[in-house]
């Protein structure tokens, strides 16, 4: 193993280290010794990566920004429509959730409203504009009435992700993520969806669900 690739594990231990006691106990009351230690690393190595624990608070952010944006390309490729898009996306952001520390973790951190010299990316910001130009563009497609007020239906759509999240125990499992997911779409392509175009969309999410 060659040292560029020793240290780009070190440096991810050390990520999956700090969002999994930023998840448990939050930024403020995870310090860097207690890191380390989780971590199984030296001091050293992760001063070596990382200055402070700010820098490791940005870290855990960027890597599920990444992670969850290669995901969203793999979706875009596909060819599916605009709300298909959307609603596969939503499923695919509890599945992270569910499984994945340093996805609860950057959503922790993005609520925290914690006062850093650099502030941290505004995550939830980002996903609200990204569901409010999907619903834009399903719209023009005809999955979306004309008459819905679209930033309304996005912080509606946002909200409740993030709140369920937050609300709920991060140690549930995936699948009950999912049926919460299921849950509120099966609630939103009533209230968003032309009754012509509903049933396609609620057997799209019976599918997901399973």
């Amino acid at each position: 193993m060659t040292r560029k690739l020793r240290a780009e594990q070190t440096r991810a231990t050390i990520v999956k280290a700090a969002a999994e006691l930023f998840d448990k106990h939050g930024y403020e009351s995870a310090s860097l010794r207690d890191i380390v230690t989780h971590a199984n690393v030296t001091k050293g190595a992760v001063y070596f990566h990382f200055a402070t624990k700010e820098d490791l608070a940005h870290a855990v952010m960027d890597t599920q920004h990444n992670s969850f944006s290669r995901s969203m390309a793999d979706i875009d490729r596909s060819g599916y429509s605009s709300l298909e898009i959307l609603i596969r996306a939503t499923f695919e952001m509890a599945r992270q959730m569910g499984r994945c520390s340093i996805a609860r973790a950057s959503l922790r951190l993005a609520m925290s409203g914690i006062s850093l010299n650099r502030p941290l990316h505004d995550a939830v910001g980002d996903w609200m504009k990204n569901v409010a130009g999907r619903l834009d563009d399903a719209m023009r497609e005809a999955d979306i009435d004309t008459e819905v007020e679209v930033e309304g239906a996005a912080r509606a759509l946002v909200y409740f992700l993030v709140g369920s999240r937050v609300a709920g125990s991060a140690s549930r499992p995936a699948h009950e993520m999912g049926r919460e997911v299921a849950e509120m779409w099966r609630f939103m392509i009533q209230a968003l969806v032309p009754e012509v175009r509903r049933r396609r969309y609620l057997d799209l999410v019976a599918g997901l669900e399973q």
